[in-house]
């Protein structure tokens, strides 16, 4: 947790005005219930197409910081809505404004908001994530489906890695998942449907390989970031850089 100076306390300030912002947004105007209701959502869209992208961007990024909420309809949607290219492009600028969001308020906020938005077993399973730096670790829990790429954003925001360092590895690693939602939607409003039921098996397929293997994946993981040694014992952390 960094020092309450001037410079911190104006970008909590900063952090803290875009979320009230976008929530009082979301709350006044019933705009929640686009989480969980793509033909909501849909319809919110086609009724503010002057600021269509932006509505969208919003959303994307909300999804991340509150975590709990499910981000496969926006970026299905934003598939249907804006196609491959500029539904992928909006869905990562989205996606890396949250997520940068999630982690600048783990550093400024520390652990106790951390707990309040990533249950304890999950802050466990992934303590050796923000004891170590491990980019290709990160990058690799947020490229492959099934990881809680959300709240990672809250945890490594705990750890040593810095601002440069996690918006490459979030932004690149979410590209994957963000391509194949889009690719998704796409499909579905040109009512290609082979091709949709192609991309939903082949991420389906993924999904069950990860979670069958997820214990053997994550010592993978570990051991190809550093974060574990030969034996499996755990390495002692390195000392704190935070940039």
């Amino acid at each position: 947790m960094l020092k309450p100076d001037k410079k911190t306390v104006l970008l909590l300030l900063l952090l803290g005005g875009i979320i009230a912002g976008i929530g009082y947004g979301l709350y006044a105007s019933g705009l929640f219930d686009l989480f969980v209701n793509r033909r909501h959502l849909v319809n919110v869209i086609k009724d503010h197409r002057a600021y269509s992208a932006l509505i969208f961007i919003g959303l994307q990024a909300v999804q991340v910081v509150a975590a709990p909420l499910p981000g496969e309809v926006t970026g299905f949607v934003g598939g249907m809505f804006f196609g491959p290219v500029w539904g992928v492009i909006y869905s990562t600028i989205g996606l890396t404004i949250g997520s940068w969001i999630a982690f600048m308020l783990a550093r400024l906020l520390g652990r106790p908001l951390v707990e309040r938005m990533v249950s304890l077993e999950t802050i466990q399973r992934y303590d050796y994530v923000m004891k170590h730096k491990g980019l290709w670790l990160a990058f690799l829990m947020f490229l492959i489906p099934g990881f809680p790429k959300d709240f990672l954003c809250y945890l490594l925001g705990l750890g040593h890695m810095r601002q440069r360092d996690f918006l490459l590895v979030s932004a690149s690693g979410r590209l994957l998942g963000t391509v194949l939602l889009t690719m998704g939607g796409t499909y579905f409003r040109d009512a290609r449907y082979g091709a949709l039921f192609t991309v939903v098996g082949l991420s389906l397929a993924v999904i069950l390989l990860v979670m069958i293997y997820r214990d053997r994946i994550e010592q993978m993981l570990q051991r190809m970031s550093g974060a574990l040694r030969k034996d499996g014992k755990e390495k002692s952390p390195p000392p704190d850089q935070n940039g």
